[in-house]
């Protein structure tokens, strides 16, 4: 059974950064393009950041450009979102995806909370 399974969220101040993780088992993951959700209090869920699966082309939501750093280790079926000058604006749960032309698979997510 597909599992992906996020971490590295938690609380931390203005300005402070994170590096969130997601390991995927039981994927064929070098074949998915992975992607990081936000879903913050009273709203769906945003696309944040995405990676492909060979050539990792990388895209970011515009709120996020020069702060965070989507990447991945398809060695160790993980991929990563480093978070860098955080804002309060940032806060919510972070959910990974793994996505391919013929399936996709959530993660549970992480909570993030940027908060002094």
């Amino acid at each position: 059974q597909v599992k992906l399974v996020e971490s590295g969220g938690g609380l931390v101040p203005p300005g402070g950064s994170l590096r969130l993780s997601c390991v995927a088992s039981d994927l064929s993951f070098s074949t998915y393009g992975m992607n990081w959700y936000r879903q913050s209090p009273g709203r769906g869920r945003m696309l944040v950041a995405s990676i492909g699966d060979s050539n990792s082309a990388t895209t970011y939501e515009d709120s996020v450009k020069g702060r965070f750093t989507i990447s991945r280790d398809n060695d160790n079926n993980t991929v990563f979102l480093q978070m860098n000058s955080l804002k309060t604006e940032d806060t919510g749960v972070y959910y990974c995806q793994a996505v391919r032309w013929d399936s996709r698979y959530w993660g549970q997510g992480t909570q993030v909370t940027v908060s002094s």
